[in-house]
């Protein structure tokens, strides 16, 4: 860990999918319907969706993560013969209102409280995104929604990081980039970012250029790394 890499941050911007929002929340809701397979089903689409956002850039066929979100559904649910009457559009549905981690809203408040810009930086489109802010309740805390949309391809590619620069008119290496996601946390540290790590799941880290500056279990670790108490 480098604290060191904290002292100077003027922003934070946090991933959204894993890191402010529980991606497994989505089929949770709807485990009565599913079955049994419900957490196979969770995972599966997860990393699906994640496949096909790194495949659709190296293809250059990129589409919004709303319709490679539904794609990778639809491939998931027929690996599990859940392919049911209504359930992909139910599960959809479900992944606009993706349940916030407990402790995101209070976290979010001290670092605003403390003087700090806070952003969201996703491969979510903003509808999506919108929403997931909304039914969360933590609109008032976030300045900005940068979706890669914007630009056009997905993470890790550098100009999605580049967008959180050229938006919040703030140096790559002021702004702390909070990621639960492995891949992500290292592309952004490769970028130039003061990476936190946000490792929910006790997961080994990915040999990939790019090492975080510190390793978070959950983002109350966040504000004291920030020297916030």
């Amino acid at each position: 860990m480098s604290p060191s890499r904290f002292e100077i941050i003027e922003a934070c911007v946090f991933d959204a999918y894993g890191t402010l929002f529980d991606v497994n929340s989505a089929v949770a809701s709807l485990r009565d319907r599913v079955g049994p397979q419900h957490g196979a089903l969770s995972a599966a689409w997860r990393v699906r969706q994640l496949e096909y956002t790194w495949l659709r850039s190296l293809m250059k066929s990129h589409v919004d993560f709303w319709q490679l979100t539904a794609d990778a559904l639809w491939v998931s649910l027929r690996e599990f013969s859940l392919d049911r009457e209504n359930l992909h559009e139910e599960l959809m549905q479900a992944y606009l209102h993706l349940a916030a981690f407990p402790e995101v809203r209070r976290v979010l408040a001290l670092l605003r409280q403390a003087g700090l810009r806070c952003a969201i930086l996703t491969n979510g489109s903003p509808m999506m995104i919108e929403s997931a802010v909304a039914n969360a309740g933590i609109g008032d805390y976030i300045e900005q929604q940068l979706s890669v949309e914007s630009v056009g391809i997905y993470k890790p590619d550098a100009r999605v990081y580049q967008l959180a620069v050229d938006r919040l008119g703030v140096s790559a290496e002021r702004i702390a980039f909070l990621s639960s996601n492995a891949w992500d946390a290292a592309g952004a540290a490769h970028f130039g970012f003061a990476v936190a790590w946000v490792n929910r799941y006790s997961q080994p880290p990915e040999r990939l250029p790019g090492t975080p500056a510190a390793s978070l279990s959950t983002l109350d670790e966040l504000p004291p790394l920030l020297g916030i108490c």
